[in-house]
């Protein structure tokens, strides 16, 4: 299983340079989205910043995690864990019991800026990935040992964000620049504040599980809808998570393609009323705990529209211990790591042979 860890990796928390003086400061789903209408909505607005400030959490990944991390290289990339939540505390209750009061990571990308922030690679790890967890500190002060064998989701629930990155960087061996995490009640409202968010689906899709029920065609949908659509299993394909992991890098696409052609970019106030709704949902990394940080690292993905990512799963099989887990495919997986690290195209051959990118889950959402 590719669960080594390289030493090797680059960026530190606040992005990459080249030169000093050209420091550079989304997407779990709606995570993307959010930074961009931050963006958009915060240049200008002046006194709405402390607002804006307050409505932002964070979490210091730096200082949880120290030196036990990959080397900082300087090669004008960046790259994001973004993270999608499932805690069923609060508002989220409605999607379920709440696991003793724990989270999961539902959704798990690794997005790479390439430099000149005109392209980007999206690997999703699949939630039931079994990797080399390492060590971690618990949110009680405490420390789990980790292990060989362990459920990538699990991460989040052991650490939180902390653990998760740690996990994603020892599986890499890419020091992450930044972390952006969205929850399930977050992604609603944003999608919501947007107007919606159009699909074109090519068959019908009903899930009781995920509250979705669409009819083939063209279909606007609500933050509940959008929601059903991102989670559901069974509506689609085999019922796998690889399958709806497909449909969520397809509702990306046309998530970005909304946010950049909505039109309310020139409606101050229907801006910053988005802007306020995305800088609720969101958590990140200390370095982007502030608007005119967030801000400045949205900036870099202005040119970045569906068309010029690139989007796979990372390179898994069934695990021959388990067949409702998979496993990474070492060498493949080495492979599309190993093109992020030199700020390369991932090789068509990384993915030929991986389960993750089979099926057709994802040409039933365009």
């Amino acid at each position: 299983m590719s669960q080594d860890s390289t030493g090797r990796g680059r960026g530190g928390a606040g992005g990459r340079r080249r030169k000093p003086a050209k420091r550079r400061r989304a997407l779990a789903v709606a995570a993307w989205t959010a930074a961009g209408v931050v963006l958009l909505g915060g240049a200008g607005v002046g006194y709405f910043y402390v607002k804006l400030n307050g409505n932002l959490k964070t979490v210091d990944i730096d200082q949880a995690l120290g030196a036990d991390r990959p080397q900082n290289l300087d090669n004008g990339s960046m790259d994001i864990l973004v993270l999608g939540s499932d805690s069923r505390g609060g508002a989220n209750g409605a999607y379920g019991r709440d696991d003793g009061g724990s989270a999961r990571s539902d959704t798990a990308m690794v997005v790479h800026l390439y430099e000149g922030r005109r392209q980007a690679a999206v690997i999703s790890i699949p939630r039931d990935t079994m990797v080399a967890r390492p060590s971690c500190s618990t949110p009680g002060g405490k420390s789990d040992p980790g292990g060989p064998r362990e459920q990538f989701n699990e991460s989040y629930t052991v650490g939180g964000a902390a653990c998760a990155v740690k996990t994603v960087e020892k599986m890499s061996g890419i020091r992450m620049d930044h972390y952006i995490e969205v929850d399930f009640t977050g992604f609603k409202k944003i999608v919501d504040s947007l107007g919606g968010v159009e699909v074109t689906t090519t068959a019908p899709i009903k899930d009781s599980a995920s509250h979705l029920d669409l009819a083939a065609g063209t279909n606007r949908l609500d933050g509940e809808q959008a929601l059903g659509l991102v989670r559901t299993r069974k509506g689609v394909g085999d019922g796998s998570d690889l399958g709806r992991i497909q449909l969520q890098q397809a509702f990306i696409k046309a998530l970005i393609t909304q946010v950049q052609g909505v039109g309310v970019f020139d409606d101050p106030k229907r801006l910053l009323g988005l802007a306020d709704t995305a800088t609720k949902a969101l958590t990140t990394d200390k370095a982007l705990g502030d608007v005119k940080s967030l801000a400045s690292f949205a900036q870099g993905l202005k040119g970045i529209g569906a068309q010029d990512m690139r989007m796979v799963t990372l390179p898994v099989a069934a695990d021959p211990a388990d067949p409702n887990r998979v496993v990474p495919l070492t060498k493949a997986s080495r492979l599309v790591w190993d093109a992020l690290l030199a700020d390369r195209p991932i090789p068509a051959e990384a993915t030929a042979d991986s389960a993750g990118d089979k099926g057709g889950a994802g040409s039933v959402v365009r």
